[in-house]
């Protein structure tokens, strides 16, 4: 966990918790007749309860923590659907609230019949069923995968009035474990002039993008199961790609085909999509890198601060597709001062990490903006400068500061900073 720094101690001054220790919260303590606690019992005190199930299900009274889904009317199977992020604590995402991304919906693969075939600049084309795969060593990789398009509504011209994790959600955070596909491709014998790879994804599209080889012979796991279980059809089951802090079509679940070639294909996913018009009349292609970024996911959007001031928990996320996150800093005033926030252990390569800060409000008008700094020095810019350097023509890639406006009645706005 970082210290706090002086410049820690002066936003908290500043912002008046009156000269009192920084992480100190003043919570009511409830008195209570204990005398009467015997005759008080709620019900669920009064009969036995539910017996066992085959798996858990979350509370009915957590129904409201869900995916937000946005599908595409005139194309079965086609949209997202996003992480609540704003609903979640911790840095790990649920598997059943893990972000969706399909371009032709989910297809129902049979196990015992799915193959992954690797091929081309080979020197023994191999294919490997389920069972036989399940046999290999195994890796765990605590990580995120981003959508290359997640937070894409910070390009428009006004900003969106969406929760935190329905704008900003198309990235979830989990533990995976299977094969190095390293060892796969070490197996098959790769040829000199092998430079990319084509991975196709059994699904109704044949999805097919091109992955630089040397990316998979470091890092890439060949992902057979996703926080201690079996994959869920919605994320790749049974098999899928993970290439850590890289953008998640390359991540190409339901996996079917590696085709090692000495080109990229040039499909539609790297060509007229996830490619971005410049400023300069260029074009951006291979961007595969998901840079760092920040979130304040409490208080946000979607909920308010009561009439009366008080002490409140800035917290968040922050992840970086290029390392550790270094440091986080929030600012309640628009960005002219800052403070570090502190930051929760574990602090993994290419994962979530969670931040916090007690911050007093003191019902004025604010604005509450968090930056990131990962492990290679970059730092998470302004709108405006993400703007000049990039032209509002993009719909990919967007890692700019978030703001949320707080009103003197404690309602909750996104804005385009002050």
């Amino acid at each position: 966990m970082t210290k706090p720094t002086d410049s820690r101690r002066q936003f908290l001054q500043k912002v008046a918790l009156g000269g009192a220790f920084a992480g100190t919260f003043s919570l009511p303590v409830w008195a209570a007749d204990k005398s009467n606690l015997a005759y008080d019992l709620p019900k669920w005190m009064t009969k036995p309860g539910k017996g066992f199930s085959n798996y858990g299900q979350p509370s009915p009274h957590e129904k409201e923590v869900i995916r937000w889904i946005s599908a595409n009317p005139d194309a079965q199977g086609n949209g997202v659907s996003w992480t609540p992020l704003h609903d979640l604590q911790g840095t790990i995402t649920p598997n059943g609230l893990h972000y969706e991304r399909h371009h032709n919906g989910v297809p129902q693969i049979d196990p015992t019949q799915h193959l992954l075939l690797i091929d081309g600049l080979v020197d023994k084309p191999l294919s490997f069923d389920v069972a036989s795969l399940l046999r290999y060593p195994m890796i765990s990789r605590t990580c995120f995968i981003e959508c290359g398009g997640n937070s894409n509504s910070g390009w428009r011209s006004n900003p969106i009035q969406s929760k935190a994790g329905y704008a900003h959600g198309l990235v979830s955070n989990a533990e995976w474990t299977g094969i190095p596909l390293k060892l796969l491709l070490q197996e098959v014998g790769i040829k000199a002039e092998a430079k990319w790879v084509i991975a196709e994804a059994a699904d109704a599209a044949a999805l097919n993008i091109s992955i630089p080889l040397e990316k998979l012979l470091d890092d890439a796991i060949l992902a057979l199961y996703q926080n201690g279980e079996r994959l869920r059809p919605e994320n790749g089951y049974p098999m899928r790609l993970v290439l850590p802090g890289w953008e998640g079509i390359l991540n190409v679940k339901w996996l079917r085909q590696l085709r090692l070639t000495n080109e990229p294909a040039m499909t539609r996913d790297e060509t007229s999509q996830y490619t971005e018009l410049m400023p300069d009349g260029t074009a951006r292609q291979f961007t595969f890198i998901m840079e760092a970024k920040s979130l304040i996911t409490s208080p946000s959007l979607g909920m308010m601060l009561p009439d009366n001031p008080g002490t409140y928990q800035i917290s968040g996320l922050a992840w970086s597709g290029r390392g550790k996150i270094a440091r986080v800093e929030i600012s309640a005033d628009g960005g002219e001062t800052w403070a570090d926030a502190e930051l929760h252990s574990p602090i993994l390569d290419r994962a979530f990490t969670r931040f916090s800060l007690p911050w007093h409000w003191q019902g004025d008008y604010s604005v509450l903006q968090s930056r990131a700094t990962d492990e290679t020095g970059y730092v998470q810019p302004t709108r405006d400068a993400l703007v000049q350097q990039r032209g509002q023509h993009g719909f990919f890639h967007y890692n700019a500061i978030v703001s949320w406006e707080i009103t003197e009645q404690g309602d909750i706005n996104h804005v385009y900073g002050i």
